[in-house]
């Protein structure tokens, strides 16, 4: 079962399916390469995830492919 742990300690599910927890990303540039019918496979290949820490609201962005190394964003107070 996959998962990864946010700053706060909280242990956050990623094999839900869906998951509530997390987001798909595209760039506006991006998402304008597609037009006409989509292969949603090629636009999910092209979307960065994202994850919503239930507990501290902390967004886990994962700008690479690498699964393991996100950037994670703090609200400010």
């Amino acid at each position: 079962m996959p998962s990864i742990k946010c700053s706060c300690g909280t242990i956050i599910n990623m094999s839900e399916i869906p998951n509530p927890n997390e987001w798909l990303l595209i760039s506006d540039v991006e998402y304008d390469n597609f037009s006409g019918q989509i292969d949603s496979e090629k636009l999910y290949m092209k979307m960065k995830t994202m994850l919503v820490c239930q507990k501290c609201k902390r967004l886990l962005i994962f700008w690479s492919d690498k699964i393991r190394e996100a950037t994670s964003y703090k609200l400010e107070d």
